[in-house]
């Protein structure tokens, strides 16, 4: 199922997804002529640091979410080196084309078969080309999906989310990379690492960040109660737990 994102709030407070996204393109080899693929670019934050980086390359910047593309493309005005392409990782088709590498940040935990994932990544990339990426990992906000799970079994919400599914997948490493060498990489490493944050605007970004499956769930005007009760009964200063899952690998 496709996310009811909202390009302009979550360009706005996703700066800790921003930094990750700068930390993760360190990892990445490149000359600077060649063609990457953004796989979840979101709001186009960290396609922007990526195109700083491929002066006379070209970025395909892939997103499932319309208005995503749409924060993307404002934000990416008048740069002709990159092409935008609305589409599910699951269905990649880049129309015969191959890429030098994939770059992803924030987006492969929203996607539950990471068999059916790296496989269409593989398909994507050249021989030899570099998959680099994070994602939520195994334990990953564990502290607040716990509390949210807690304030959705309330009578005010619990009708509203009788029989839902948290739709994340947070794997582990030792999995991951078995998937990765099964899709065909020749290489592969994954590792787990912990990145708690401490968000701007907490209310807004459990909201539009962390909580948006179980928001689409939820009448409108339960929506900003369900947030307000999840951030009373965390600690204060909020902290939202993160812990990220690394992945390079080469085709």
């Amino acid at each position: 199922m496709s996310r009811a994102w909202d390009g302009r709030t979550y360009d706005r407070v996703g700066t800790p997804q921003a930094e990750w996204g700068r930390a993760v393109l360190e990892r990445l080899d490149l000359a600077g002529d060649e063609t990457v693929c953004d796989a979840g670019c979101g709001s186009g934050r960290v396609t922007e640091m990526l195109l700083e980086r491929l002066p006379r390359g070209r970025v395909i910047a892939v997103d499932g979410s319309a208005s995503m593309l749409e924060a993307a493309r404002e934000r990416l005005t008048g740069d002709d080196r990159v092409e935008f392409l609305e589409a599910d990782l699951l269905a990649l088709d880049l129309g015969g084309r191959t890429v030098d590498a994939v770059l992803s940040t924030a987006t492969f935990h929203w996607i539950k078969d990471h068999a059916g994932l790296f496989a269409r990544l593989h398909a994507a990339l050249r021989p030899g080309g570099q998959l680099v990426a994070q994602c939520g990992g195994r334990g990953n906000l564990g502290r607040v999906l716990a509390r949210a799970a807690a304030v959705a079994a309330e009578p005010a919400y619990a009708p509203h989310l009788t029989g839902f599914v948290d739709p994340h997948r947070f794997a582990d490493a030792p999995g991951t990379e078995a998937l990765l060498r099964g899709a065909g990489f020749a290489a592969a490493r994954a590792w787990l690492q912990a990145a708690p944050v401490h968000p701007p605007e907490p209310p807004v970004f459990l909201g539009s960040v962390i909580l948006t499956a179980w928001l689409e769930h939820l009448p409108e005007d339960r929506r900003g109660p369900f947030v307000d009760q999840v951030l009373a009964g965390l600690p204060e200063p909020f902290e939202a737990d993160y812990v990220r899952l690394n992945l390079d690998a080469v085709a």
